[in-house]
């Protein structure tokens, strides 16, 4: 299950391949499925092939990983505020 997967269990002896662009960031998918943004604006003069090893994906990835852990903090506050909703 990919919500129980480390960082390291995701980008080891693995790859990611591109999925789409949209709105300034390259949308990638690991190959458990886990889809990640790359913002254009922080590639550089990096080459971003369709696809390629996952490992040199691993900063993006963790940020996203963090984003989503952030997410569902703030929904499970919500939800605790909303009334008539239990968790």
């Amino acid at each position: 299950m990919l919500a129980l997967m480390t960082l390291t269990e995701m980008v080891k002896g693995k790859t990611v391949r591109f999925k789409f662009y949209k709105d300034g960031d390259l949308w990638y998918e690991t190959e458990d499925g886990f889809e990640f943004p790359v913002p254009i604006h922080d590639t550089g003069t990096g080459i971003f092939r369709a696809e390629d090893k996952a490992v040199g994906y691993m900063r993006w990835i963790r940020k996203h990983l963090a984003e989503r852990a952030q997410w569902e903090k703030e929904r499970l506050a919500h939800a605790r505020n909303v009334p008539g909703h239990s968790k």
